[in-house]
């Protein structure tokens, strides 16, 4: 064990000679109209298969949604969820988790993981103090539901999701919806897992505007130089649910209402979560908001969620105006690594968050 923690340490000191300083300078193209979309249908249309599924988490209200939509839904076997820093303290990332598997009991394990990002908070003035420790108005603190009574596992995230993905049948969908810090520093320090993931589906990014800058989406933000690890490390499959497409899933103060009055666990959290976001304001002069991370978990329960194209992203690490900014190019012709959501279908998410949600007691 001290073997691996030093390790890790070490990895953290390395990683900067092993990434390039920026991202390749490519053409960045809006999203693409429909008549040139040549790739994908809204993915795969309906899944029949149960997708086992590791969830990455930085809770955070829409974490929350994110948790409870995977452990509800027949579509998914939830084997577990490991913690990162991001929103909050990875410390208060899994409590809420906790939390949150309490509140709908659950019996799912909970891994804590890396308290900081690997590199971006050792540059001075590159990002504010991190870990957050002020609440968020629109993430929140501790969630506002009971203290969790269950008590995270003894083994630490990065070596659990090592050892479980090697043991697998190569059957796992890596979900990240924070930093991608754990899932970087395990395929640092195991390699080989890079082909047993079946698919990463990740919450972050944007083929356009950030919300932290004008540039970087938060979660690619946190931690620039893990998410260029883990976008170019040869995974057969990437989908990126990004800003882009979360902005345009908004739900409305009276959508909550509707799920609050479904009357389960899981339904009024919700609705209470998602209104502690509109009263936040995350998006200016509108009575709804976007619940980020639930959409890249509907995506999975029905693919006919989103639509998604295949492009060439990379992340830049350059300390700057750009730092954390996910480069899309729609026109690539080599290196195409990630399939981009691009189109949304509101109302089929809105119908997953009612459907799934209202299946807890």
């Amino acid at each position: 064990m001290l073997r691996r923690k030093l390790s890790i340490i070490a990895l953290v000191f390395l990683v900067s000679f092993t990434l390039s300083c920026s991202a390749t300078e490519a053409q960045v193209a809006e999203e693409p109209v429909e008549e040139e979309i040549i790739i994908s249908e809204y993915r795969g249309g309906k899944m029949s298969n149960i997708k086992k599924v590791i969830l990455d988490v930085d809770p955070g209200r829409d974490d929350a949604i994110a948790i409870m939509l995977a452990v509800l839904s027949p579509k998914i076997e939830l084997i577990g969820i490991t913690t990162v820093n991001g929103n909050r303290p990875v410390w208060e990332c899994t409590e809420n988790a906790l939390r949150v598997i309490d509140l709908i009991e659950a019996n799912v394990p909970v891994f804590e993981g890396s308290n900081l990002p690997l590199l971006v908070h050792l540059y001075k003035n590159r990002r504010p103090p991190i870990p957050r420790l002020k609440p968020c108005p629109i993430e929140g603190g501790l969630l506002e539901i009971p203290k969790a009574v269950s008590k995270k596992q003894s083994q630490g995230a990065v070596d659990w999701l090592i050892k479980t993905i090697m043991e697998s049948d190569g059957d796992i969908v890596l979900v990240p919806l924070g930093p991608m810090t754990n899932i970087a520093l395990a395929i640092r320090i195991e390699p080989r897992i890079i082909e047993k993931i079946q698919e990463i589906v990740f919450m972050g990014g944007s083929t356009g505007s950030g919300n932290v800058t004008s540039d970087a989406e938060f979660n690619i933000w946190m931690d620039p130089e893990a998410a260029k690890i883990v976008l170019n490390s040869g995974i057969k499959k990437i989908t990126m649910v990004g800003l882009n497409v979360t902005h345009k899933a908004l739900i409305s103060s009276d959508e909550c209402d509707a799920l609050y009055n479904i009357g389960t666990k899981a339904s009024m959290a919700s609705a209470n979560f998602i209104k502690g976001r509109i009263a936040g304001g995350e998006i200016q002069g509108q009575n709804a908001a976007p619940v980020h991370d639930a959409l890249a978990v509907a995506s999975i329960i029905d693919g006919a969620v989103i639509k998604t194209r295949l492009c060439n992203v990379d992340v830049e690490t350059l300390p700057g105006v750009t730092d954390g900014r996910t480069v899309c190019d729609f026109n690539s012709k080599e290196r195409n690594n990630v399939y981009v959501a691009i189109k949304v279908n509101q109302d089929i998410f809105y119908k997953t968050l009612i459907n799934v949600l209202s299946l807890s007691k």
